[in-house]
């Protein structure tokens, strides 16, 4: 199972999703990440870098930009937000049945967001951080349930 983590500029949320599935290490999971608005190479931010480290979980250090062949090696496409999940609907409509808000993939009833700390301190990174955690225990039960 592939999976492809989407925010805006993949410096922030989706790496840090990435970093924690692919922590998980589930046979035949793999996670890789991009941002919707962002480059290849950039680096994630400082904050986001800081919390992994301090979890002692392995990431990726530089950003990458969507890319279509991406979208296709995706068996499911996880994005941090309403507005990015409608973005790729609509860019991508032959793959809109892969494509879900994290939260609503997990079956999450209040809000389908996941908080920006874009620009914030370590304590609004480290929320997010958090709520990412809880997200990806959820994923990883849903996956080793066969839950798809």
């Amino acid at each position: 199972m592939n999976i492809y983590f989407i925010c805006t500029g993949n410096t922030c949320r989706s790496p840090l999703a990435e970093a924690l599935l692919n922590n998980e290490k589930l046979p035949g999971v793999t996670a890789k990440s991009a941002g919707i608005h962002s480059m290849d190479g950039l680096p994630i931010s400082v904050n986001s870098a800081q919390l992994l480290k301090e979890a002692g979980i392995p990431y990726s250090k530089f950003s990458n930009e969507l890319k279509f062949s991406e979208m296709q090696w995706a068996d499911l496409v996880l994005t941090m937000t309403v507005g990015h999940r409608d973005f790729l609907h609509s860019s991508y409509p032959e793959m809109k049945e892969k494509i879900f808000t994290l939260k609503e993939y997990v079956g999450e009833k209040n809000g389908f967001d996941v908080h920006d700390p874009y620009g914030g301190d370590l304590a609004t990174y480290r929320t997010t951080f958090m709520e990412l955690t809880e997200l990806i225990k959820a994923v990883t039960r849903k996956l080793s349930e066969g839950n798809l």
